[in-house]
């Protein structure tokens, strides 16, 4: 099960690349939306950084 979840932690990351990719590439053609999709790339890395802590926690706890 440890096996799914780390590797779920690193669909954020892949989520995270296509948000900013995007907002780059919109960046032009709508600014307001290109914002969203920034701070939605943002909370993706948070969210990776956040699952890995507490994964590894987790599997501390369980040793």
């Amino acid at each position: 099960m440890s096996k799914f979840f780390k590797y779920f932690e690193y669909a954020y990351i892949v989520f995270a690349l296509i948000f900013i990719g995007t907002a780059i590439y919109e960046y032009n053609i709508s600014p307001n939306r290109s914002y969203m999709l920034f701070a939605m790339g943002i909370v993706a890395i948070l969210m990776f950084f956040f699952k890995r802590r507490f994964r590894r926690r987790f599997e501390e706890r369980n040793k």
